[in-house]
């Protein structure tokens, strides 16, 4: 690492907003970062390369931003949401029965044994990508409120799920690994609960503000990398330490500042070098090799649109069904880890990655067909995380 891979990296970043630009395509900034990551990376011309570890710990800090800001995006606090929870919990749970007969069927017939995983990945669906998307389109109503309630309840229970069956047979240290973590996560909530109720976080807010000391950031900071720390040492992804904080964030109310604190430097650097430090990761020459390979990515993204799209028979309307089924967070935490462990076979990777962008295609194709099917009249404010302190 040095700093003219650093000027390399950030410039190659670049290509996710230029990719991005045109508004009504919706596509997500990552992916013009992960495409020139691959360009750059072991798949291409090789000019950065992902095992260097300071480049390593830089993307580990980077993912852990991104699933802690993924965090904050679920609707906690959302009154609206509230009442919707128990048809979007239904419509979660179906869909994950569907998706653990895919997952089963997938890995038969590839042969991987990775059936569990498979299931997971097929039932998550992506918060932090659903959520904008529904807010960028202004859709409204009941069923997308249902939805917006489907998409967080899946994607809690997918990340949650996700170090248990990504290695079988370390499920129970992971299981403890994991309770943990979400245990110290909901001590802190508890603790902004209490400091909330006695003033002190509003206290805090106006001094950070008044002498600019930035202390909600430091304060998030250090909390994440306590949690980070305490994954790794008890063989959980800094991806659920990194959500469970930004869950218990959203359930007190993210701050504006902290908000575009986390923006700044999520979106502005580490972010963007998490994704193109997982492209150039991705050897997409061993599906070259594995022709199969590409196969299963397109079968599990093809298989993950299906199973949700079948909830339409449980009253959804089709274009919200579809619109439920994007992925992110989940295959991009799989693939880092297992890439990381070496748990997944070659290329292996490179196809849940595959899978996530046949569901983000899908997505944008079912988000332009529900503004244009009557749910797109909506005028006012995003939907969120219920009243926001400044």
């Amino acid at each position: 690492m040095s700093f003219e891979i650093l000027a390399l990296i950030s410039a190659a970043a670049l290509a996710g907003p230029l990719l991005a630009v045109r508004r009504e395509w919706h596509l997500p900034v990552m992916l013009g970062e992960l495409l020139v990551g691959i360009l750059l990376g072991t798949t291409g011309v090789r000019w950065i390369h992902p095992e260097d570890p300071t480049f390593t710990f830089l993307a580990d800090i980077g993912f852990a931003l991104i699933m802690f800001v993924a965090g904050t995006h679920v609707p906690v606090r959302d009154a609206t949401i509230r009442p919707a929870l128990t048809q979007g919990t239904a419509r979660a749970a179906i869909v994950g029965v569907l998706a653990a007969a895919a997952g089963f069927g997938i890995a038969r017939a590839f042969g991987t044994g990775h059936a569990a995983l498979y299931a997971v990945l097929i039932a998550s669906s992506s918060a932090a990508l659903v959520l904008p998307l529904i807010d960028s389109l202004r859709l409204e109503g009941t069923p997308v409120v249902q939805t917006m309630a489907q998409v967080a309840v899946a994607d809690t229970a997918c990340i949650i799920a996700l170090p248990l069956v990504i290695n079988p047979a370390q499920a129970p240290r992971a299981a403890i690994g994991a309770a943990a973590v979400a245990a110290t996560a909901a001590l802190f909530y508890a603790f902004l609960k209490y400091a909330d109720g006695r003033g002190w976080l509003h206290s805090l807010h106006e001094e950070s503000k008044d002498r600019r000391f930035a202390l909600e950031l430091r304060i998030n900071l250090g909390v994440l990398f306590a949690l980070a720390a305490l994954a790794v040492h008890t063989h959980v992804s800094i991806m659920l330490a990194g959500f469970a904080l930004g869950l218990a964030v959203a359930g007190v109310g993210e701050p504006r500042r902290l908000a575009k604190q986390l923006f700044s430097i999520t979106e502005g650097f580490l972010g963007p070098l998490f994704f193109v430090w997982l492209g150039a990761s991705l050897n997409l020459r061993d599906l070259r090799a594995h022709p199969s390979l590409i196969l299963l990515g397109v079968a599990l993204g093809l298989a993950a649109v299906a199973v949700h799209c079948a909830i339409r028979l449980f009253g959804q309307p089709l274009a919200l069904a579809a619109l439920a089924s994007a992925q992110l967070g989940v295959p991009v935490a799989a693939a880092t880890i297992g890439e990381q462990s070496h748990i997944l076979q070659p290329g292996e990777p490179s196809a849940l990655i595959l899978g996530a962008l046949i569901t983000i295609g899908g997505t944008t194709f079912a988000g332009a067909m529900a503004a244009r099917h009557g749910f797109a009249s909506r005028s006012a404010a995003k939907p969120g995380q219920g009243p926001e302190r400044r």
